[in-house]
């Protein structure tokens, strides 16, 4: 039997290396094994248990899951923005210590500051660039998200899809490579969400970026995402990873729709025959 030292592997395995490696550099965010708890009154609880999860680079992704299983705590571990116990979390290769300009995020609330123009909202965290060409990027990014002309209009003036695609353009105006949506759309009246959901589809064509975004809208969840993660109840964790075809997803009166609605209520309501019933006559 022959030896193998060094870096020498069977072609089968020298192929199964390329391959692994290949797959390391698509993913631009990488969850190990993170876990994370919570300290109240000196009591200490887990939200978050034993997460897996990468997302490649240009792909949209969804979480879904019940109120106060971890989804928004998970978004604000991969921006950087909160801490976790154990495991690893890496974006771009690199693994996070904190907040930077390679990753976005938008919230429910749409946070603009109600002293500044919308221009200067989008422009607030903006950094090295001259006058001139701040102008020119704010500019840009307002005519992306369909606000040109509304510049110079105070947040009190808007209206909330209009508030929410301000906050979209303030996520996307430091170029980021990964843009986090924390139910960017909750707020919003059912036309008005279709609307941006189309919207948010259009602006990542268009910029090339990776977004994941979290909701409670089971049709958003599956209309946008080309993977849906289904996260359980405190302690979240993942109990699937649903991979969508495109055809079935955008089209919401087709079959393909309807199954991966049922499948995703199967896992909320498993329990409950009765609401599966409903479920499936009105999907």
């Amino acid at each position: 039997m022959k030896s193998h030292q060094g870096n020498e592997f069977p072609k089968a395995n020298r192929k199964k290396v390329i391959a692994m490696k290949k797959s390391e550099q698509e993913n631009i965010i990488t969850v190990s094994h993170l876990n994370k708890e919570f300290v109240k009154d000196g009591t200490s609880f887990q939200v978050l248990k034993d997460i897996d999860l990468s997302v490649k680079k240009g792909e949209f992704v969804t979480i879904v899951g019940h109120s106060g299983c971890g989804k928004s705590t998970l978004l604000k571990i991969i921006c950087g923005l909160v801490s976790y116990q154990d495991g690893g979390v890496s974006r771009n290769g690199h693994a996070v210590s904190g907040p930077d300009a390679q990753c976005g995020m938008v919230f429910q609330d749409h946070r603009l500051l109600p002293w500044l123009k919308i221009k200067d909202n989008i422009g607030f965290g903006i950094r090295n660039m001259t006058k001139a060409e701040r102008e020119e990027h704010i500019a840009r990014h307002l005519e992306l998200v369909g606000l040109k002309g509304f510049e110079n209009a105070y947040p009190s003036q808007l209206s909330g899809g209009m508030s929410q695609r301000v906050a979209i353009a303030r996520g996307l105006a430091g170029n980021p490579s990964i843009l986090l949506l924390d139910e960017p759309f909750g707020a919003l009246d059912a036309l008005t969400r279709i609307q941006m959901q189309k919207e948010i589809l259009r602006i990542q064509r268009e910029e090339k970026v990776t977004m994941v975004m979290v909701t409670h809208d089971i049709d958003e969840a599956i209309y946008l995402g080309e993977r849906i993660v289904i996260m359980s109840a405190r302690p979240g964790e993942i109990q699937e990873i649903i991979t969508t075809d495109k055809y079935s997803r955008m089209n919401r009166g087709s079959s393909g729709f309807a199954a991966y609605k049922k499948k995703i209520y199967e896992h909320f309501f498993q329990d409950s025959a009765e609401f599966l019933q409903e479920a499936e006559y009105m999907i």
